[in-house]
This record gives C-alpha cells, sequence and structure tokens, in this order.
C-alpha cells in the first residue's frame, strides 16, 4: 500500500512544479483551550503540549491526510496589517478540522502569535482572520524519534505505537516491525493519526523501520534498536534516529516569493 501511494505521489510530480514549501490562502479561527487539539484525532494526547508549545493546530482533510499529516509543522500568518506582524507564528498539526469554512483551527495562543506585538487580544476579538501559510520543517534539537507504547499494547497478541518528534518535512507512510536482528518484518497498519498497530508481535527486543515521503520518492529508514524485550505500556522509547528531509510538494504555481 505504501509503494502505491509513493508511485501515485511520483506521477504528481510529472504535472506540478516541485518546491519546498508552497504558499496557501484560507482563513484560521480558534479553540480557548489547546487541550482541546492535543487530545484530538491524532492521538498526541498531553505530550502535543510539551513538543508543540501550546502552538497547535486542527487541519482540513487535506492537510490531516488520514492521519499521515499528524505532528506536520505550518508556518502561518494573518494579512490584516493593522494587527498582524508579518512572520506569524508557527504551528504543529495535531487534530482534524471537520469544518471547511477554514483550513485552520489554531490554539488561542497560536492564534494570538499571529499578532504584532500588544495586539494578542486584538486579534482573538476578532474570532476569524485571512491567512496565508506553508509547510515548513519541524526542529527539535538534539531530540531523536520517540516511540510510545500505548496503553492497549498486549505483549505477543497486539502492539500499539505512537510516533513522537517526527523532525523535517516528511510524513511516514509505511511502518514494519521485526525482532532484532531478525529479516522476517511485520507490517504494521494506521490505527488513527500517529498511532500504528499490529496483532503479529515480534518476540524479544524489537526493531522498526518506515517508509517516509522525501521529495516524491520516498525513502525507508531503520531504527535498529527501539523497544526492549522487556518493553512496557506508556513508556517512551528513543528510537535512536533522526527525520530531517525536506519533502518536496507540487505547487501551482510554485512560488512564496511574496513571503519575507
Amino acid at each position: 500500500m505504501a509503494f502505491l501511494l509513493l508511485f501515485l505521489l511520483s506521477l504528481l510530480a510529472s504535472s506540478a512544479t516541485a518546491c519546498d514549501r508552497c504558499l496557501h490562502q484560507s482563513k484560521a479561527s480558534y479553540f480557548s483551550k489547546a487541550s482541546v487539539l492535543s487530545s484530538g484525532a491524532c492521538g498526541y494526547g498531553s505530550q502535543a503540549l510539551d513538543f508543540g508549545g501550546g502552538n497547535l493546530a486542527a487541519g482540513v482533510a487535506s492537510l490531516f491526510k488520514d492521519g499521515a499529516g499528524c505532528g506536520g509543522c505550518f508556518q502561518i500568518r494573518c494579512k490584516n496589517p493593522s494587527v498582524c506582524s508579518k512572520l506569524g507564528t508557527t504551528v504543529l498539526l495535531t487534530d482534524l478540522n471537520r469544518n471547511n469554512e477554514t483550513d485552520f483551527v489554531l490554539s488561542s495562543r497560536a492564534f494570538s502569535g499571529m499578532a504584532q506585538k500588544g495586539k494578542g487580544q486584538e486579534i482573538l476579538k476578532l474570532g476569524i482572520v485571512d491567512i496565508e501559510y506553508k509547510r515548513v520543517p519541524c526542529v527539535y534539537k538534539n531530540q531523536n524519534l520517540a516511540v510510545r507504547v500505548e496503553e492497549s499494547s498486549k505483549k505477543a497478541d497486539y502492539l500499539a505505537v505512537k510516533f513522537l518528534y517526527q523532525g523535517g518535512q516528511t510524513e511516514i507512510v509505511g511502518v514494519d516491525v521485526a525482532q532484532v536482528g531478525s529479516a522476517n518484518w511485520s507490517f504494521m497498519s494506521r490505527n488513527h493519526g500517529a498511532v500504528w498497530d499490529t496483532s503479529r508481535v515480534p518476540k524479544g527486543a524489537l526493531q522498526f523501520r518506515f517508509v517516509v515521503t522525501a521529495g516524491y520518492d520516498g525513502k525507508w529508514i531503520w531504527a535498529k534498536k527501539v523497544l526492549p524485550a522487556d518493553w512496557k505500556n506508556g513508556v517512551i522509547y528513543d528510537s535512536g534516529v533522526q527525520i530531517t528531509d525536506i519533502a518536496q510538494e507540487g505547487c501551482f504555481p510554485c512560488d512564496d516569493s511574496t513571503w519575507s
């Protein structure tokens, strides 16, 4: 399935101009409580507040991508020159926005972060604003991709994991798991959002490999020693790898020259 998706991405590349950041026009509104977004469809829970800094967002289906867009970073700025700053703010996608009137619903912190200094309350009073936005790399300095074993996991019968601190500008579109040192891989399925699971749980210590979009072709990334043989539910494990690639988009046209 992952390879079919990558093939379709290559077809898109032939008909679009490649660039690393496409500029989009839309609108944004906000939720007053960031906890609504952290507990959203991506399944991050309270971890989102840690690595998102409270600048969280729900994105429409074309950005959520059935969960593949979870953890993506976007730079957003509003277009009211009397209130808005030129740089705007950077947000982390943690939820699905089911209201197609706006591409984003932001946390109040992120929404007010688009304002000029001292005008945070003024922009909140507007409630909804015109915006332009682009995908940008997520940067977690000295932080590897982390794997959290979900509470629903049951050793030998069921394994569900959630991926945290996904850097770069990519999306995980495929995951396999195997015993360390073994070539007998079991594929995992996306349960929801950033959570992947399998009922074919290898014994012993576990390694993972991922298919991530990087450019249009995708690539494999191996994490050779991740979960110990005595892995435990609710614990976060260091994968030992960092994803830093910049995936390209097909823009029509490819131009973010107006962003300064």
